[in-house]
Order: C-alpha cells, then sequence, then structure tokens
C-alpha cells in the first residue's frame, strides 16, 4: 500500500470543442447520458470499451455500471492520453492526437461531499474500469490501496504498473461544472478556445498551459 496524497485531485480529458456544451448544462455526464444526446462534440473514446463499460457493475453498488458513472483518473497524462497521442490502436477512430484535448481538475473530497449531499453513488478502482476483472471501493478510508506511485509513473511499460496506474474515480450520472477548478491545455491556441468558451460562463475556472500534463 502507498499513502495517497493529502489533497488528491482528480482529472477528466476531453476535446476542447466539448467545453461549450458542458458549460450549457452545467454538468458533467456520463456515457449512457451522453450517447442519449446530439451535439455534445467530439468523441475522443473507443466504442468498443464504451459499450463494454455499459455492462461492467460495480462491486461496491450492485446494480451501478461504470458506463453509468463520469470517470475520472488520479493524474493528468494518463494512459489514454497516450493512446490518443499515438493515435495507432485499431479501436480508436479520433485522429487529431492530443493537441486539443484538455484536462479538467477537480478536488476529490469536494466531489465526494457534493455526491453523498446528493444521494449519488460514487467508486474508487484499483485499477483499470475498462477492464473485465477490477476491483472498487466505495469509502475513502480506501484511497491507500490505490498505487500512487503507479498512478505518478512516468515509466509504466510494465503491464501491471500500467494497469494499476489507471486507477479510477467514478460518479453516479453528472459531476457540476462549477466544482472543476483549472483546465489545462497543451498549446496557447486550445487554451485559447477555451477561454472563449467560459466567457459568459458564471464559473470560470482559470486556464493553464500545462505541458506537463501531456506527451
Amino acid at each position: 500500500m502507498t499513502q495517497p496524497p493529502a489533497n488528491p485531485k482528480v482529472y477528466h480529458i476531453l476535446h476542447v470543442d466539448r467545453l461549450p456544451s458542458i458549460i450549457e448544462d452545467g454538468h458533467l455526464f456520463c456515457d449512457a447520458e451522453i450517447i442519449k444526446r446530439l451535439g455534445c462534440g467530439t468523441n475522443i473514446g473507443m466504442n468498443r470499451i464504451k459499450q463494454r463499460r455499459l455492462q461492467l457493475a460495480l462491486e461496491s453498488h450492485p446494480g451501478l455500471h461504470v458506463g453509468e458513472c463520469v470517470p475520472f483518473y488520479f493524474c493528468p497524462r494518463s494512459v489514454m492520453l497516450y493512446l490518443l497521442y499515438r493515435g495507432n490502436d485499431p479501436d480508436l477512430s479520433y485522429q487529431e492526437g492530443q493537441g486539443p484535448i484538455i484536462h479538467l481538475e477537480l478536488d476529490l473530497h469536494e466531489v465526494v461531499k457534493w455526491a453523498e449531499a446528493e444521494k449519488l453513488r460514487w467508486a474508487l478502482t484499483l485499477s483499470n474500469a475498462g477492464a473485465f476483472a477490477f476491483e472498487d471501493r466505495c469509502d475513502l478510508t480506501n484511497l491507500n490501496e490505490i498505487d500512487w506511485n503507479a498512478v505518478a509513473a512516468r515509466d509504466w511499460r510494465d503491464p501491471d504498473v500500467k494497469h494499476r496506474k489507471q486507477a479510477e474515480f467514478l460518479v453516479e450520472h453528472r459531476v457540476p461544472w462549477n466544482l472543476v477548478k483549472r483546465i489545462g491545455a497543451l498549446s496557447k491556441g486550445v487554451a485559447l478556445k477555451a477561454l472563449a468558451a467560459l466567457e459568459n460562463a458564471t464559473h470560470r475556472p482559470p486556464v493553464e498551459l500545462r505541458t506537463d500534463w501531456y506527451y
């Protein structure tokens, strides 16, 4: 077991063109909800994996499926971002690379407090929740079961490290936009697009160039 950070942050990645619909809706929504909507922006995920996640159930919350939750990683520079950067996975239809991708950073404890007040379920996974075998927890005392060394690893060629680096934080159905603390972008051009989307927003988190969050 490794000790968690004192104030863990969680990260959601998306194409910058999805930001206007999120601001308008006032929430980040789960995939099960997004597939019902039109005009939400570019889908950066793998459809086969998204379909699998709609079927994968959480042991800590019987009846709740991974795809019915908004997903977050515990680090920027995720394995998924690397796949987008490389763009050579046969299951990936998205081909624009990491350039248009932004990171939304939120505070884990703040999101948990909000979810519990709203009576929405949440879970921690100890590895990739898109895999057929993973463990999940629903108590913050289990944060030390996450392999934080793997989460922070820059070299994850070891398959076990790669699997554990992909630990997730899942929140049932939705997470409010106003809990986003900051937005990270790779380039000035994408940061300007994010700022344009924020122009008339009530909640305007800072937009930062964070090249260290990218490959």
